[in-house]
């Protein structure tokens, strides 16, 4: 007993200990639960908050690991935003979310921070599902500014005329299509939107385009700057600045500035009043700034420029591999990689590879991807052959149809794109390319369950999606032989729209390289035969399948291709098993399960099927791997019981 009593004793010694000396670092955070918490610093405090709320971030991430770079970078603005306005009456919208850890420390979940992206805490994004501050859904790029001024839009009607709304988008985001429709919209409604554009060069990879340019070359002189805010206020408060008189005014400011800084205002031209750009570092500064244009009247936009990473060596010097680095030594900044030469090589990289491969045969086939040459490993192809590799920037509609033109003219495109991302794209896909019937090669990343970015990410409906399009075939390799030989075999003649789509993460082979050999479109084969039951699987969770089956006297299809489908293996599996299991990695209701009940019952044949995959009753949300596929059913253990059961 008083050995128990002295262990309780020790352990909540060092409890006591360790929270100490998270108050004595973390002197003014701990303090703070809420903005309300926040708003009763001083100023001159608010420099340390920001070093402290990095402090925080860095620790918690070296050992949970998540989206660092980002949230480092915005500190500054998050601290403003909170400090200044009202939230959560007035709305703060964040764009893609990555950049908000900071934003829910000081919103109520500092302490339920170290449960972020695991099974049953956090988020890894802001959701109005889990916190009255988070104000929408927040996962894919480029939605801030329209959800804001629709938020913006309702507060006009709804006759709460003291509620702020802030959109807060960065520069990669901002090349979205999406963003561009909103900032078209925002002067033809009545509202009094702010956007925080926060410029850092980055998206995940370094940002690309006309934008970037744009934004690199953008300046406006400080006297100008401050004679527009004197000016704005003067003019607010004599109640000039009425609608019609702002437009005006925005025309005659729009004169004045191109005189001095010799260049044109793109977001002046849509009528936004634009400020900037200022440094997004200085919060100081940035809280002076955000109390004078809080009251203005009209859209404006502030122009921010931050540095992914600010405030920790070792992010600020790399800053794409600090985006996401995994668990690391905080001290330090080593990366606590696993270099297992003996694990199999990541979908990803074996794509990137082959592609290279096939590209260096083939010199047709070039390389389009939104953002992500990093993530989908395009990179190795763009190192080698950066001509015929393109980063089209956040902006997934626009690689589907730039792909369409591109193949229209004869060239082959790869273009990757992470499943959940090209949902985004799903009218390109029907109008630019299946209508005309253009070899464009669609490889869609990340397919399935992704783990801890849950619920946004989870690429669950590109199969349900595209199976009605005409044209397409769409094919799911189980192994990295299978993928590299699908590569090959969409590469070839005639085989026009084509998708490919595989997970994220290690493969299931320890040597990926095999000859390139083509498979024949809508084949599948037999890897298990049986009596019992006939199990029916697409993509790499044939893997799971295999390793249930192979003690049990179960017959095994590896299906390949889900358009068009084997009818030779349905109509084997029709006439030998009254029991039919399907199995794949995406939501049941469309996929595969959909495909062979529908086979089965246009040929006349009724067997009792079952069908594993996610559900279409809520969405997955996130965790590791593992812990989803045993929730969603489709674990080792839960096929081996539905054979059982069926």
């Amino acid at each position: 007993m008083c050995i128990g009593n002295c262990e309780l004793f020790v352990s909540l010694q060092s409890l006591y200990n360790i929270h100490a000396v998270e108050q004595e670092i973390l002197r003014l955070l701990s303090k703070i639960q809420y903005p309300e918490d926040l708003r009763q610093l001083k100023v001159d405090e608010l420099p340390q908050v920001c070093e402290e709320l990095r402090q925080d971030i860095v620790q918690e991430l070296s050992v949970n690991p998540g989206h660092l770079a980002s949230s480092l970078g915005v500190a500054e603005i998050t601290v403003a935003l909170h400090y200044v306005f009202n939230t959560p009456e007035d709305r703060i919208v964040w764009d893609v979310g990555h950049q908000a850890y900071g934003h829910k420390i000081l919103t109520g979940r500092r302490e339920q921070f170290c449960t972020n992206r695991k099974l049953g805490g956090i988020k890894p994004f802001p959701s109005p599902t889990e916190s009255e501050y988070d104000t929408f859904a927040c996962g894919h790029a480029s939605n801030s500014i329209s959800a804001a001024l629709g938020m913006a839009v309702a507060a006009k009607l709804e006759g709460k005329e003291n509620r702020h709304v802030v959109a807060v988008i960065g520069d990669g985001a901002m090349s979205g299509g999406l963003a561009f429709e909103g900032l078209n919209n925002v002067s033809s409604s009545p509202n009094d939107l702010l956007i925080i554009l926060n410029d850092n060069n980055m998206s995940i990879d370094r940002s690309v385009g006309g934008m970037k340019q744009y934004l690199l070359n953008l300046s406006t002189n400080e006297t100008y700057n401050a004679l527009r805010f004197k000016a704005s206020r003067w003019l607010h408060g004599k109640g000039m600045l009425e609608d019609d008189r702002r437009k005006g005014l925005i025309r005659l400011s729009n004169a004045i500035k191109s005189a001095i800084s010799h260049q044109q205002n793109i977001f002046e031209g849509m009528n936004i009043r634009y400020f900037g750009p200022f440094d997004g570092h200085n919060v100081k500064e940035l809280v002076r700034i955000l109390r004078q244009m809080k009251d203005m009247k009209g859209p404006k936009l502030l122009h921010l420029h931050t540095q992914k990473g600010h405030g920790y060596a070792p992010a600020e010097k790399d800053v794409t591999t600090w985006h996401a680095p995994g668990k690391f030594n905080p001290d330090t900044g080593e990366r606590l990689v696993d270099n297992d030469p003996k694990k199999p090589q990541k979908y990803q990289d074996v794509f990137g590879h082959t592609l290279l491969e096939l590209a260096k045969q083939n010199p047709k086939i070039v390389g389009v991807t939104p953002a992500m040459p990093s993530g989908c490993s395009m990179n190795i192809m763009m190192k080698e052959l950066p001509e015929r590799t393109f980063d089209v920037g956040i902006a997934e509609g626009h690689a589907v149809t730039f792909s369409g033109g591109m193949a229209k003219d004869g060239l082959i495109p790869f273009c990757n794109i992470y499943s959940a991302f090209a949902q985004r794209a799903f009218d390109n896909i029907i109008h630019d390319v299946a209508l005309l019937n253009l070899h464009v090669v669609f490889c869609f990343d990340r397919a399935g369950i992704v783990g801890e970015d849950g619920a946004t990410h989870h690429g669950a409906f590109d199969l349900a999606a595209l199976r009605p399009i005409p044209n397409l075939t769409i094919s799911s390799p189980m192994d990295e032989h299978e993928l590299r030989r699908l590569m090959y075999t969409a590469q070839l003649p005639d085989k026009g729209p084509f998708v490919i789509r595989y997970p994220r993460g290690g493969g299931v082979l320890q040597d990926w390289r095999c000859p390139l050999e083509e498979i024949k479109v809508g084949t599948g084969r037999k890897l298990h035969d049986g009596k019992d039951v006939a199990v029916l699987s697409i993509g790499p969770i044939g893997n799971d399948v295999a390793e249930a089956v192979k003690d049990m006297d179960v017959a095994h299809y590896d299906m390949r291709f889900l358009k068009p489908i084997d009818e030779t293996i349905l109509q084997e599996v029709a006439e030998r098993f009254l029991r039919i299991i399907t199995v794949e990695n995406g939501v049941k209701t469309g996929g595969l399960g959909s495909a062979v009940l529908e086979w089965m019952n246009d040929h006349g044949y009724h067997p009792q099927v079952t069908r594993l995959g996610m559900p279409d009753t809520d969405f997955v949300e996130h965790g590791s791997v593992p812990e989803l596929q045993k929730i969603v059913g489709l674990d080792k253990e839960s096929i081996i019981k539905a054979i059982k059961n069926i």
